[in-house]
C-alpha cells in the first residue's frame, strides 16, 4: 500500500497540477535543477498510486481468479477518488446513448467525436418511415482545392451553420483559416498533396508510428508530384520520436530556400497513445516548413489547449463521424492558413463535398430539389420539430487499422446479446433510474442566425477539457496496469500474457493503446484472430501494425524476432522506390469520452481468457459446433 502522503500527494496533483502541451513546448530551455518538479511530481506520484493500488505484488494466472467487476470497481475508486467528479459523463452516457448498455456491446476501436447525439438520431428516425433515414446529403464537387478556399464561399445556410460550429468547438478562428468539407480524413490528406508547391518547396516530412491509409495516400500523391519524402523513426523499446534524426530532417544547413517542404505532425499516436511535443511544429515552422497538424487523434477538448494564437499550422486535418453503434457515414475537415492559400497550385481532383439537407426532409409544396428550396428545408425544419439536419458523425469503430482512415465505410459488427444477465456495478445502477425523455427535438434552431445544435458537441463543451482527459487518464492506465498482472501459470520466468507497446502507466498518455496476446509457448496470437473472438464477445477492437521501429543495437535480437513483413494485395502497385514495410502487427484500444469502467473491466476479462491454453481451440469447437461460421487461425 501506498503511504498517506503519497495518497495525499497524488489526489492534491490529480486536482490541480494538469499539464497542458502548451507548457511542455518550453521545458527543454529550463536549468535541470535538483528538485523535483511539481509537473515531474504529479506524474510520478500517478505512477506510483497506480501501480500500488490495484492489487500490489500480485499477477493473474487463471482467468477464474481475477477479481469481479464489483471488487475491481472498489478498488479503482480508491486509486481514482476524483473519478467520482466524472459522473457527468455517465449521465450524458444513460441519457443520450442508451443504446450502448441496452445492446451489451462495447466500442473500443474508435477515436473521434460526433455532431449528434443517439438520442437525436433516434427521434429523427421515429419521425420517419425510414428506419435509417438521412439527417443530411454529402455531394462531390469538381473544383480544385485553391479555387474553393477563393471563391466556394461559405455554401448553403445549413453548411455555414456546420462550419460555424465546427470551428467554435475546435476553437478555430474563421479571421484566420477557412475550412473545406471533405469526404473523409485521407480524403484531406489528398487535397493537400495534389495542391502543395512541391516543385518549389521539395521535401514531405511524416511522424508517424504506424500505417496510415490517409497518410499512405498523401505519400502516394507527393512522390508523383516530384516530392522528396522522408519519415521519422521510433525508438524500440518505448516508441518514443527519435529526436537525433528528427532534428536533423528538420533543421535547414543553408538558407537557400525560403520554404523547405511540407511537415506533416500529429500531436499524439492513434495506436499507442504516445503524446508528442508542440516543439516540433515550432522547430520546423523556425526552419522554414509549412506544418500539417493532424488533429484526427486528439480528445474531443485537446484544441482548448492548443493555443492557435501560439501556433498557428498552415494545414489542419479533422474528421467527424456518426453516432456510436450506428453507420459511422461521415466527412473530414480541412483548415487552411488564409496566407497560405495563395501558394497552392490548381489541381482539380476528387475530395472535396458539399453537405445538404436531405431531399426528403419535409414534403414540400413544388419543390424540384433546387438549391434555395434545399436551403427552405433547412429553415423550415426550426418550425416543424423536426430532428433534421446534417449529420455527422462518430462511429463506434476506428475500423481495423489498415483502412482506419476510410471513416465513411466501415460498420462496428454488432453482436447478439448474450442470454445471460449483464453484471454491473454501482455506478451503472444508479444510472439506470436517471435516463429522462429527450425533451428538446430541434437540431437546427435560430437563435442569433443559423445555429446547428450538435448535441455531442455541446455535451462536450459542458464537460470541459480537464473532466474529459481525467477520465481518459484513470481509464485507460487502470487498463494498462491491469494487463500487465496477467502471466502465463507454470513458467519459471514469469512469462506475461500481453505485450504493450509504447508508453505504460503514465499521467500524460493519450486513450490508445497498442498491445498482443502471446500464448504459453511464446507465440503471438495474429491480432486479427484476436479481434474476431472480441466481436464473438460484444467488444470491438481494432488491428494495425506499427513501423518506422529503430532498434539499438542491443535488440538487435528483438528486432529479428519482432518484426515482420506487411504483405498487401496492392503491394505491385505501390511505389518501387519504397521497400516493403516491416512493422509489428498489433491489436489497438480506443477509448471515446464515453467509455466506462466496465467496458475497461469486460477487456479485460476477455483477454484473461487466453491464460487457458486452449481457449483458442475452445473457441473454435464451440462455434463450429453451434453451426457458426468457424474462425480461422
Amino acid at each position: 500500500m501506498h503511504s498517506p502522503c503519497l495518497k495525499e500527494a497524488t489526489q492534491l496533483c490529480l486536482q490541480g497540477c494538469y499539464p497542458t502541451p502548451i507548457l511542455r513546448v518550453h521545458e527543454p530551455e529550463q536549468p535541470i535543477a535538483k528538485t523535483t518538479s511539481t509537473s515531474a511530481a504529479c506524474r510520478h506520484n500517478f505512477a506510483a498510486t497506480t501501480a500500488s493500488s490495484f492489487f500490489p505484488n500480485t499477477h493473474f494466472t487463471n482467468h477464474e481468479s481475477i477479481p469481479s467487476l464489483q471488487e475491481s470497481f472498489v478498488q479503482f475508486i480508491k486509486a481514482y477518488p476524483k473519478y467520482s467528479d466524472t459522473a457527468p459523463v455517465d449521465q450524458i452516457r444513460a441519457r443520450e446513448y442508451g443504446e450502448l448498455s441496452l445492446s451489451n456491446h462495447v466500442c473500443l476501436d474508435y477515436i473521434g467525436v460526433g455532431l449528434f447525439s443517439q438520442s437525436q438520431v433516434k427521434s429523427q428516425n421515429a419521425s420517419n418511415t425510414a428506419a435509417d433515414f438521412p439527417l443530411f446529403g454529402i455531394t462531390f464537387k469538381s473544383v480544385s482545392l485553391k479555387s474553393q478556399l477563393l471563391h466556394g464561399g461559405d455554401g448553403s445556410e445549413l453548411e455555414s451553420a456546420i462550419k460555424k460550429r465546427i470551428m467554435d468547438f475546435l476553437n478555430i478562428s474563421q479571421n484566420d483559416y477557412c475550412m473545406v468539407f471533405t469526404a473523409n480524413r485521407s480524403s484531406a490528406f489528398k487535397l493537400v498533396a495534389e495542391s502543395y508547391p512541391f516543385r518549389s518547396s521539395r521535401k514531405l516530412l511524416t511522424v508517424y508510428d504506424h500505417e496510415s491509409e490517409a497518410v499512405d495516400s498523401m505519400i502516394s500523391m507527393s512522390e508523383k508530384r516530384g516530392a522528396r519524402v522522408m519519415a521519422a523513426e521510433f525508438k524500440w523499446p518505448r516508441l518514443r520520436i527519435h529526436s537525433v534524426k528528427l532534428r536533423k530532417m528538420i533543421v535547414r544547413k543553408k538558407k537557400k530556400k525560403k520554404h523547405r517542404g511540407l511537415f506533416v505532425f500529429p500531436l499524439q499516436s492513434r495506436m499507442t497513445g504516445a503524446s508528442y511535443s508542440y516543439q516540433w511544429m515550432t522547430m520546423a515552422e523556425e526552419h522554414g516548413w509549412h506544418v500539417l497538424l493532424d488533429a484526427c487523434a486528439l480528445g474531443p477538448k485537446d484544441m482548448d489547449s492548443f493555443g492557435l494564437s501560439l501556433f498557428r499550422p498552415d494545414f489542419l486535418v479533422c474528421s467527424f463521424y456518426k453516432v456510436f453503434d450506428q453507420n459511422p457515414t461521415g466527412f473530414g475537415c480541412l483548415f487552411v492558413k488564409k496566407s497560405t492559400v495563395p501558394i497552392l497550385e490548381d489541381a482539380t481532383g476528387a475530395g472535396i463535398v458539399s453537405i445538404t439537407p436531405a431531399k426528403n426532409l419535409l414534403l414540400l409544396e413544388d419543390s424540384s430539389g433546387t438549391d434555395t428550396e434545399l436551403e427552405q428545408i433547412a429553415r423550415l425544419a426550426i418550425k416543424q420539430e423536426c430532428d433534421n439536419i446534417s449529420n455527422s458523425i462518430v462511429p463506434c469503430t476506428e475500423q481495423d487499422s489498415k483502412s482506419e482512415e476510410n471513416e465513411t465505410s466501415d460498420v462496428c459488427e454488432k453482436q447478439s446479446c448474450p442470454t445471460e444477465k449483464r453484471s454491473e456495478y454501482p455506478e451503472q445502477v444508479e444510472l439506470k433510474k436517471q435516463i429522462v425523455p429527450l425533451q428538446e427535438r430541434h437540431l437546427l434552431k435560430e437563435n442569433e442566425g443559423s445555429i446547428i445544435q450538435c448535441r455531442c458537441l455541446d455535451h462536450v463543451d459542458s464537460l470541459g477539457l480537464m473532466l474529459v482527459n481525467s477520465r481518459g487518464r484513470y481509464l485507460i492506465n487502470w487498463l494498462v496496469s491491469a494487463l500487465m498482472k496477467l502471466q502465463h501459470p507454470n513458467r519459471l520466468d514469469k512469462f506475461p500474457l500481453v505485450t504493450i507497446y509504447g508508453p505504460k502507466v503514465k499521467f500524460d498518455r493519450g486513450p490508445a493503446l497498442a498491445f498482443n496476446i502471446y500464448d504459453w509457448k511464446g507465440e503471438k496470437v495474429e491480432p486479427a484472430l484476436v479481434q474476431k473472438l472480441a466481436a464473438r464477445n460484444n467488444i470491438s477492437l481494432s488491428h494495425g501494425l506499427l513501423r518506422r521501429i529503430w532498434f539499438p543495437d542491443k535488440f538487435e535480437g528483438e528486432k529479428q524476432r519482432m518484426l515482420e513483413t506487411n504483405i498487401k494485395e496492392n503491394d505491385a502497385a505501390r511505389s518501387k522506390s519504397r521497400k516493403a514495410d516491416q512493422g509489428i502487427a498489433v491489436v489497438t484500444v480506443a477509448l471515446t469520452f464515453l467509455a466506462n469502467f466496465e467496458d475497461v473491466y469486460r477487456l479485460w476479462a476477455f483477454i484473461a481468457q487466453f491464460l487457458d491454453a486452449d481457449f483458442v481451440e475452445k473457441e473454435r469447437w464451440r462455434y463450429t459446433a453451434l453451426n457458426q461460421k468457424t474462425i480461422e487461425v
